[in-house]
């Protein structure tokens, strides 16, 4: 890993979140020249965050206990793992899911991209992929001269993945339920950490996806229901 420089807090809206976990920006910009350091990996791995997130949710902080408890057993494993084989620096690697679920408009997608922020500055090191379900399909849909397989595999084999909006089409084609249940059984059988954000009610998840992509998620993931009204429409109100 290479040495990264100090980070500008305020270019960054990183004093909000680094005080909800406690840090401070002398620790992050700490200068001691290792980058094994765990600030010199907060801020390379903040940094790579911040390529992923959008810029609508440059300032999200989670604040649900769920996510904080699930980021502190991602870092706990991460730190285990690197002391049972002695490694220069903690990674994640494997861990729980999580499933988010709620109507339009309460912060899902807020609560995720503040976990990605949030685990980014914990200095473990942290890669995530993002995308929305529909992203991912339009993707993996065959086309000239992109091979779907290797496209596929950047999603089943990211070491953390986020999925926005799963389950948001209507009726599942074969096509989808196909590429649900090869990615979430890929990832239920490896133990490979991933959020899902979904408007589906739990009662539906079956109907929608499928009882085998069901029955993985219920098992891979804790999860989350957010409740309350469309946040949106009140900001535009």
């Amino acid at each position: 890993m290479q040495y990264v420089q100090p980070i500008n807090p305020r270019q960054h809206d990183l004093e909000t979140l680094l005080a909800s976990r406690g840090r401070t920006v002398d620790w992050l910009n700490t200068d001691d020249g290792d980058p094994y350091s765990e600030p010199n990996v907060a801020r390379h791995s903040f940094l790579e965050a911040a390529k992923v997130v959008p810029f609508h949710y440059r300032r999200a902080v989670v604040t649900r206990l769920e996510l904080k408890t699930w980021i502190e057993t991602l870092v706990r494993d991460a730190k285990e793992e690197q002391a049972a084989r002695n490694g220069t620096i903690a990674a994640v690697t494997h861990g729980p899911s999580l499933l988010l679920l709620g109507v339009t408009g309460v912060g899902k997608t807020h609560e995720a991209y503040g976990a990605i922020r949030s685990l980014a500055v914990t200095g473990v090191a942290a890669k995530w992929v993002v995308t929305t379900a529909a992203d991912m399909y339009g993707a993996l849909r065959p086309r000239h001269n992109v091979d779907s397989e290797t496209e596929f595999r950047k999603y089943r084999d990211a070491r953390l993945l986020l999925i926005d909006d799963l389950g948001a089409e209507r009726k599942a084609t074969e096509f989808t339920e196909e590429v649900n249940f090869r990615l979430i059984n890929h990832r239920y059988e490896r133990h490979l950490p991933t959020l899902f954000t979904s408007n589906v009610l739990p009662k539906e998840i079956a109907a929608r996806m499928g009882d085998r992509v069901m029955s993985r998620l219920v098992e891979m993931c804790q999860r989350v229901t957010l409740k309350g009204d469309d946040l949106r429409r009140g900001v535009a109100a």
